[in-house]
């Protein structure tokens, strides 16, 4: 009898994936992810990151077999508007090709000249981390809406900062009044 094997995303052995053509896939609730969660600009309960990931060995440069994963993950989170400072509901996507070496000195010798991202093969490599960091670095720098719910106060002071600027003397008045006052020498 044969027995379908079964694969953990915390600890996932990344040939064994790969050689099974297998596919891994499921909805995490966002506040799962800390880190992706500390980037909220509210908590998100109801969020959901969905993703799957899928093995598939290729033929490498020297004809053995090479490990790699296909991941597509999703989630809409909302962000900090960078312009009214209000939540904004971001999409985040990723679809991207991981493919596994060696060693960490393998991955350094081939990053320059691959287009796929290189990672290094693990008997246990965790890939809801890799999920979180993909995730992450695809946070915009400057997250906006479209539209802003309310209309942006484009004034960078308030009535009482106005007052109290006109309250403040003028420094060179200060100075010429200080020059005005010394006793003329040499009287």
């Amino acid at each position: 009898m044969w027995m379908k094997r079964e694969f953990a995303p915390e600890r996932l052995d990344v040939a064994g994936f790969a050689a099974a053509a297998a596919t891994l896939e499921a909805a995490d609730p966002v506040p799962s992810h800390v880190r992706l969660a500390a980037e909220l600009a509210s908590p998100a309960p109801d969020a959901v990151v969905r993703w799957e990931a899928t093995g598939e060995e290729r033929a490498g440069a020297d004809g053995k077999a090479t490990p790699w994963l296909h991941l597509e993950a999703e989630a809409v989170v909302p962000l900090t508007c960078q312009r009214c400072l209000s939540p904004v509901e971001t999409p985040l996507v990723v679809d991207r090709w991981f493919r596994f070496v060696a060693d960490e000195a393998t991955a350094e010798a081939e990053d320059e000249e691959s287009e796929e991202d290189l990672l290094v093969v693990s008997r246990d490599f965790d890939l809801r981390a890799l999920i979180e960091d993909e995730l992450l670095m695809e946070i915009p720098v400057m997250p906006v809406h479209d539209v802003c719910p309310e209309p942006v106060r484009l004034s960078s002071s308030d009535e009482d900062f106005k007052a109290a600027e006109e309250a403040k003397p003028n420094p060179f008045a200060v100075l010429g009044a200080l020059r005005s006052r010394k006793p003329e020498e040499g009287k």
